[in-house]
Order: structure tokens, then sequence, then C-alpha cells
């Protein structure tokens, strides 16, 4: 079976066996997608400057298996490139995508929040908001959607002015009192829900949310782009 000009992201490349390339890709029909660049390794192949990271591709591939064979890469151009934190903010959103999405389940809506993403890490300085908007999506992709706008206890309406505990598999429950691990405010969730992060309090409250979401669904496994960002943030 062969797929031509694909739209696609690189996630990630790594080396495969002398002279080839392992290549993790985010289709926009097939989702994620294992491809070997046969040859990419050599400094005279047609491959080796068209695996761009954060870049719009048309990807062409073939093959039956799960690992499937590289035929072609156009750059697409148009995208700004990634710097500094914005860059880190990248790979952290690859790494997310590596490790919580499974292979060739389609992810259409994924891979447009993706590029969206990527479009507003690259034009704003402040990059929380868009990471929190994507990890939500993210979530909700594979099937883990968060709950934000109704009690998971009572059933009723999320209060601006109550405190919430989350509960991963379950949702928010009110607080009535009692030590817990995160607490957030009503505000904070109704923000979420309606992906407005400009209260600071929202965006504080916001990211130990998806942080524990996150590492509960990662099973145990390190995020290493996010022990970066945090050593990052203490210098």
């Amino acid at each position: 079976m062969r797929h031509d000009n694909e739209p696609a992201f690189v996630l990630h490349t790594y080396p495969y066996l002398e002279t080839s390339l392992r290549v993790e890709v985010l289709s926009r029909s097939h989702g994620r997608v294992s491809l070997i660049a046969r040859g990419a390794r050599r400094p005279r192949s047609a491959l080796r400057g068209t695996l761009l990271l954060f870049q719009p591709l048309l990807v062409s591939w073939s093959g039956k298996t799960e690992l499937h064979t590289l035929h072609k890469v156009e750059w697409q151009g148009g995208a700004t490139p990634l710097k500094g934190g914005a860059l880190l903010c990248g790979f952290y959103l690859n790494e997310l995508m590596m490790k919580l999405l499974p292979r060739e389940a389609p992810h259409e809506s994924l891979f447009e929040e993706y590029r969206h993403s990527l479009e507003t890490l690259a034009a704003v300085d402040n990059h929380a908001a868009a990471l929190r908007r994507f990890e939500k999506r993210l979530l909700k992709e594979i099937g883990y959607a968060l709950v934000l706008d109704y009690d998971a206890t009572t059933g009723g309406p999320i209060e601006g002015g109550r405190s919430y505990s989350y509960e991963v598999e379950r949702g928010p429950v009110r607080v009535n009192g009692g030590d817990h691990a995160l607490e957030l405010s009503g505000s904070t969730l109704i923000d979420m829900q309606r992906d407005d992060y400009s209260n600071p309090a929202t965006l504080q409250q916001s990211r130990a949310l998806m942080r524990l979401l996150i590492n509960h669904h990662l099973n145990g496994q390190t995020l290493y782009t996010r022990q970066l960002l945090s050593d990052l943030r203490q210098l």
C-alpha cells in the first residue's frame, strides 16, 4: 500500500542501521507513522536536508508492516522557525505525542491543533497557554477528555467561587474540608473549559492539573523536555 503527498510533520529521527534513519511523523490522515528513510545519512541523499522538524511537509511512503519505507519528502515552506523557549516547547509537544499517541490512528483535528500550536509558539512570548490547549486536545484525542464543566459527585455545574479537587478517573469534586493534593478554584475550571488562560491563577493551576493528568497517563515514563524546561526556569 502506498500513500503519496500526505501532509505531515516530523516528530523525531534517529539512526537506523549504517546509513538510514528511522523517522516518526505525525500525518494528517494516518496519525503517527514510523518510516525508514533508506540512505538518508549519506552525504548526497535527497532526503538528508528535507526531514525538518516543525516544518510542514508532504510525505510519500509505502509498506504493509508497522515500519514503512519513506520514498519522498517535499518541504512546503511558510512556517516561522522556532527559537529559544519556543523551540523547547515544540520538542515538548513532539515528545508528548511520541509517548502518548498510538501508531496509525487518524487524528486530523490533532494535526491541525499541532500546526496551530507551532504558529502560536513562534508568534508569542508567553507559551504556556498554547501548551495547555494542546495538552487538552491530545488527552481528548486518546480518549481521556477532561471534565471541566460539572461536579463529578453531584452532577451540578462548576461554581466559580468554590474550590475543587480533581480525581483523575472522575473529574472535579467539590472540596468540603480535609487535605487534598491539588485544589483548583471553580473559576480555573471554567476558564480551562473556555481555553481562556489570561488569569495568572488559571495559568498556574492549569499547569499543575495538566502535569497530574499527563503523569498518570504516561504510566511512569519520563518526559525529558519537561525536566529541561523546569531546569531552565531555575537558572
